[in-house]
């Protein structure tokens, strides 16, 4: 499976943008994930969804400004980021795998990556 992510930009303090992740090739793994990595840092968990139904999970830090769904008939999942802060400044990954309940929150759980998309929270 091979993934495109796109969406990423500049925006404002306290604004929005909607990122989506699109699967070519075949259909998604049991859980699309995604993840943020901010210069200097470590790629951390942002949230995550099972592709064929079920309880979406996202990280304490950002729960209430960020909000993920699919679309089965475009392949493509979205993660919605609301609320933005200059903190979350980093580039935005989506990721795929037939990760389990211990796994879904880490990278170990998503052996396919897309390139990335750079989001940018600045005035």
């Amino acid at each position: 499976v091979q993934l495109q992510a796109s969406g990423g930009g500049l925006v404002q303090p306290g604004g929005s943008l909607r990122l989506s992740c699109a699967a070519s090739g075949r259909t998604f793994d049991r859980y699309v994930g995604w993840f943020r990595q901010a210069p200097g840092k470590e790629r951390e968990f942002v949230g995550t969804i099972p592709w064929n139904g079920g309880n979406t999970h996202y990280t304490d830090s950002m729960k209430g400004r960020v909000t993920i769904s699919r679309d089965r008939a475009k392949n493509t999942v979205y993660l919605q980021l609301d609320g933005l802060k200059p903190e979350d400044t980093a580039v935005y990954f989506c990721a795929t795998g037939n990760a389990i309940y211990s796994t879904m929150r880490t990278t170990r759980g998503y052996p396919y990556w897309g390139q990335g998309t750079l989001v940018t929270v600045s005035s």
